[in-house]
Parts: C-alpha cells; structure tokens; sequence
C-alpha cells in the first residue's frame, strides 16, 4: 500500500504543478504559496474535525523542521515551475531521494555502501546532462531553485519518517505544514504587489491548494508505512505524468539527452534504495516524547 499511496500523491502533484504554471503568469510565487497553504489547512481542519483528531500536537520540534524546510522548498519548486518546462522543474525537485542518502547518512549515521556512493554519483550526472545542453541563460535562476528544493525537500521526507515512527497523523502533519505554508506565502506576498483573481484564475489558485492537500496526505502516508529512501524515489512517477501533461498543454518536448538525463537520476534513486537499509523502529521512549 506505500507505494500506491506515492503513486496516487505523483499524479496529484503534477496536477499541482499544471495549477502552479498556469498561475504563474499573473500571480508573484508567494501568492501562490499562500493559496496552497490555506486552502490546504482548511481541508485540515474539516478533515480532522470529521474524525476527531485533535490539531495540538506534542511533538513541534520535528513539525517546526519539516514544516519550514517542506515551505522553503515549496516556494523554490513553484519559482522553479514559473520558469521551467514543468518536466525539467520536476524533475530537479525530485533530486531529493539522492539528498536523502545523503542526509541519512550523515545526520543519522545510516551507511551507504559502495553502490549507493556510486548511484548517487550517477543521479548527480544525470542532474548535469539535464541542465547544460537544454537550458538558456535566463532559466538558470529557475534551475537553481529547482535543484534548491530538492534539496530543502530532503529535509523535510526525513522529518516526515520520524513524525510517522513517532506516531503521529497525517491530517495533523499536513495541518502544520499548511499553517506554515500560508504564513510564509503572505509573508513573500505582501513584499510586493497584490492581485485579485477573477473566477477562472480563483479556480486555478484552488487546484493548486486542493490537489497539493490530497497530494501531501497521501505522501505521507506513504512515508509513514514505507521506507524513506523507497517512497522518495517512487514520487519520480511525477515526472512521467509532469510531461505528458507539458506535451498535452504547452507542446514541452523534452530532447533525447533529456530523457537519458531523466533516466540516470531514476536510476541513481532506484539504486540508492536498493542499497539502503531499512531503518530501525523507534524507541518506545522516543515515541512517548519529543
């Protein structure tokens, strides 16, 4: 069930990233965070509300730390889709199973054997083949934001594992990380000039809210119940739906380097996964506290 779960969130997520380009073009990027937030956290709230889950949680460190590296990355990944093919801005957001190796490795003294080491240097190649032949000098501040979330991203699926082994809900964890989703997004808003939507454009910006919401719950339920590193490189099925949605609306054609560039990163993910070990339980006395 994990992995149907991620399969479920990558199609919800590339129907995200249609609702983010579309709205890019009249919407500041921080405009369009805080809509995701906000419609995302009223979905939170009814959700919670219907089966009585409580929102007050004890355990706010590791919210605090998915919460704001999840919001930073969020904003980089929708700067990164204003100015990208939407295949390419995916594809360099879901760089994150290799920086996940990486985090685990060093933050949490998981040990990554030879063939890791070499999968995750393949995925970085790939990372390389895709950016140089294709993109032109103004996408450059794009692609940097987009490899820019991949990163922050990382950070974040690792707090989503230990929120899991800690116990807590996904209507909870996906309530927080709206909360500062939105709080972030107005923030960025009010730097700078504001736009009122018309219907169509209203409609846009709650797409981006509501499948971004369904999307992050059936992520993390995919963490919760699956391992880390394995859930994290099954989300690349969001690049495949990410360009087929580029082709059918925009005409995004990805050349043939691209999709060799695409296919080292998938390989390298699928490697790491398959050299990873499977985390240990959390401590009974872990999971009571935080």
């Amino acid at each position: 069930m994990p992995a149907f779960w991620m399969i479920v969130s990558c199609f919800l997520f590339a129907c995200m990233g249609v609702c983010v380009k579309l709205a890019s073009g009249a919407f500041s990027t921080g405009e369009i965070v805080f809509w995701r937030g906000l419609v995302s956290m009223l979905m939170m709230v009814g959700l919670a509300a219907s089966r009585g889950i409580g929102l007050k949680t004890p355990h706010w460190k590791m919210h605090l730390s998915r919460s704001v590296s999840g919001s930073i990355a969020l904003g980089c990944y929708f700067f990164a889709i204003g100015l990208l093919p939407l295949a390419t801005a995916v594809t360099l957001n879901y760089t994150s199973p290799l920086f996940v190796a990486l985090v685990l490795a060093l933050f949490f003294g998981e040990r990554l054997r030879a063939i890791a080491v070499l999968a995750i240097l393949a995925g970085f190649a790939g990372v390389v083949l895709l950016l140089r032949p294709t993109l032109q000098p103004e996408q450059w501040l794009g692609a940097l934001a987009g490899l820019g979330s991949g990163a922050l991203a990382s950070l974040a699926y690792v707090s989503l594992r230990e929120l899991g082994r800690a116990g807590e809900p996904e209507v909870r964890t996906v309530f927080w990380f709206s909360v500062m989703t939105s709080t972030m997004g107005l923030a960025w808003a009010l730097a700078g000039e504001l736009h009122r939507p018309d219907a169509g454009q209203l409609a846009t910006l709650l797409g981006v809210g509501l499948f971004g919401g369904l999307a992050q719950l059936a992520m993390t339920r995919s963490y919760r119940y699956g391992r880390t590193v394995v859930s994290a490189n099954l989300s690349y099925a969001t690049v495949i739906f990410a360009s087929v949605f580029g082709m059918l609306l925009w005409d995004e054609l990805m050349p043939a380097s691209s999709w060799l560039a695409v296919g080292l990163i998938v390989a390298g993910a699928i490697g790491v996964s398959l050299a990873t070990p499977k985390p240990a339980p959390l401590p009974a006395r872990a999971v009571a506290t935080d």
